[in-house]
């Protein structure tokens, strides 16, 4: 048996932590003197000492890590416990990229003119146009992809021709943001007369008066550049006349770098009264 300064220095845990892990029931000596509360450890403790240490190393808080020396003894599950874990972390990751993003974002329009809102918003027509389109309900707006997915494969045999300048914009029907099952609507404006297929409706599209503002960089910031564009809005003496949609001037389809994404959040509108 090992005294537990010997099993401190093999296992490379202080003495302090191994009475912790006793405390909770992680890792127990294999005997203590009643007389003197010594406590001692085996040779073969060194292996599961060496798993806690290396739960730790992987982020496990010990609560945790409990549990999983209580429940997966077979190595299968382990395994498969193990990928379910680093889901788990690859979903944090994203979410923390996305986090950072925001962050450099505000950080940016705060050196610009200290104004965390700094959104330039400007009136507009936008004209009249001919358009090849694809609505559906999608899981959720990360989704949208698959409505461009059908409009570009349903269209190809037809060799459509895009008017310049091609809008690229999607409408979001809901009147509220939802979580999922989202109606959203995507428009490319095109020339010539096509007819529908199977998903693909052609349309003409009326022109209409918008406030709106670009920005470049991840879709994440939509929030921020909505509350610009309803705040001008307000302020100037106009009211919303119709559904939100943005127009794609640099897509997913351009870059494959979201701090390039070029979009413009759009509202119609019309004066009070």
């Amino acid at each position: 048996m090992l005294k537990i300064g010997d099993f401190s220095k093999l296992s490379r845990i202080s003495i302090r932590m191994l009475r912790h892990y006793d405390e909770i029931g992680i890792l127990h000596p294999v005997a203590v003197d009643d007389m003197t509360g010594y406590r001692y450890y085996s040779e073969v403790q060194l292996p599961l000492a060496g798993r806690i240490q290396a739960f730790k190393d992987l982020g496990f808080g010990l609560s945790m890590i409990r549990e999983i020396l209580e429940k997966y003894e077979d190595s299968r599950e382990m395994e498969q416990f193990l990928v379910i874990k680093r889901r788990e972390m690859e979903e944090q990751q994203h979410m923390l990229k996305q986090r950072i993003r925001l962050l450099d974002n505000a950080i940016e329009w705060l050196r610009k003119d200290g104004n965390i809102m700094g959104y330039d918003v400007s009136l507009k027509i936008l004209p009249e146009r001919y358009v090849a389109s694809v609505r559906k309900v999608i899981p959720s707006y990360a989704d949208e992809g698959m409505l461009w997915r059908i409009l570009m494969e349903e269209t190809e045999p037809l060799h459509i021709q895009d008017k310049s300048p091609c809008f690229t914009l999607a409408i979001f029907y809901d009147g509220e943001y939802k979580e999922q099952d989202v109606d959203v609507e995507v428009q490319k404006s095109v020339i010539g007369t096509y007819s529908d297929t199977e998903h693909v409706k052609f349309k003409t599209m009326p022109s209409i008066e918008i406030a709106s503002a670009i920005y470049k960089g991840s879709y994440e910031q939509i929030g921020q550049v909505n509350e610009a564009v309803a705040r001008w809005i307000q302020d100037n003496g106009y009211e919303f006349a119709g559904l939100s949609f943005s127009i794609y001037h640099v897509s997913p389809h351009e870059t494959q770098n979201p701090e390039e994404y070029v979009t413009e959040v759009c509202y119609p509108v019309k004066k009070h009264g």
